[in-house]
């Protein structure tokens, strides 16, 4: 059985799709990947319709869609040398009988290699401290208030910490999400030391006993060396608090931005210790192989994707339910 039929089974079967939180998340995957689902399936299921034959046009057909979906000229290079290696190894002529195999590679990308855990780490002390990076309009603040929710959704007392003291509007931004969701928050006003601001919440939030916190900062990329300092600044700050680095460092992207993405994420490598991605706006692209080149060109787990505007719709990322609702419908068209 292919790895795309195990996903079918997995997912459709009565059984499996009894446990409501499980059934709840699959839909909110299909919804949120319509949009790179219907013009990727298209384009896969056009380009099978049009050939009989697999030949050297069909893959060079191939390697285009892939690189338009924003998988990544490097990861879709590597990616077609291994399906003609198959190809070849298993003389396959048919190209719906090369359906599976797409699937079965485009998986095997993310899975091969280092394994990337996609669970955000917890501490076995408090405070446990989730650090945010990344650039202004990403929705690194809404982000912070999304994840912040389902921590107190589990019963966790919560703090947000207003570490970019940089942009304007940015504290009373985090100040007015910590109210509309209610958790705690800690933050001054606009150009004081992000550093100084940060050790002050980390206090109050030992003081308090807060289970976790989530810290906002700046993300001038424009200025990469100023940047690097304040971040090695805060890192510093944050261990002489409670005695360890941040539990997770977490860069936001915008999926909607596509290989520019891929590039912040490359800069901000460069400057800190990043530990995982939160991928946001996925619904709103038709690109949704940028998942795929996240692993390929930055080795860094995809931790949560955006799919939607509520607080469910940012899902902890899981790449079986991804590469099911991102191909389901290339995989389920019957031949004519």
């Amino acid at each position: 059985m292919s790895f795309f039929n195990k996903l079918k089974d997995k997912f459709i079967k009565k059984e499996e799709r009894e446990n409501k939180e499980e059934k709840e998340s699959l839909v909110v995957y299909d919804k949120g990947l319509t949009k790179s689902r219907n013009i990727f399936s298209s384009r896969l299921l056009d380009l099978t319709k049009r050939y009989s034959k697999v030949n050297e046009e069909y893959f060079e057909e191939l390697e285009e869609i892939l690189i338009m979906a924003d998988i990544g000229v490097n990861t879709v290079m590597n990616f077609m040398e291994k399906l003609r290696k198959r190809v070849k190894e298993e003389k396959l002529t048919d190209p719906n009988y090369l359906k599976e195999v797409i699937v079965d590679e485009l998986f095997i990308i993310y899975v091969s290699g280092e394994v990337l855990s996609t669970n955000l780490k917890r501490s076995e002390s408090n405070p446990t401290v989730y650090l945010f990076v990344g650039v202004n309009g990403v929705g690194k603040t809404t982000t912070i208030a999304k994840l912040a929710l389902k921590e107190k959704e589990k019963g966790k007392k919560v703090l947000l910490i207003a570490g970019d003291t940089f942009r304007a509007g940015a504290t009373s931004q985090l100040k007015e999400w910590s109210e509309r969701i209610g958790v705690d928050f800690y933050g001054k006003h606009e150009g004081v030391d992000p550093a100084s601001v940060i050790y002050e919440g980390l206090e109050c939030a030992i003081e308090d006993d807060i289970d976790t916190v989530l810290i906002d900062t700046a993300g001038r990329l424009q200025n990469k060396t100023n940047l690097m300092m304040e971040l090695e600044k805060i890192n510093r700050v944050i261990k002489k608090i409670i005695d360890r680095e941040p539990d997770e460092t977490l860069l936001v992207i915008d999926a909607t931005t596509g290989q520019n993405g891929i590039s912040q994420a490359k800069a901000f490598k460069e400057i800190t210790d990043l530990t995982g991605i939160i991928l946001t706006k996925l619904d709103g692209t038709a690109k949704g192989g940028i998942v795929l080149a996240i692993k390929e060109e930055v080795n860094l787990p995809v931790k949560y994707i955006g799919l939607g505007e509520t607080a469910k719709d940012l899902q902890e990322f899981d790449i079986e339910k991804y590469i099911y609702s991102l191909f389901k419908d290339f995989m389920e068209e019957e031949n004519e």
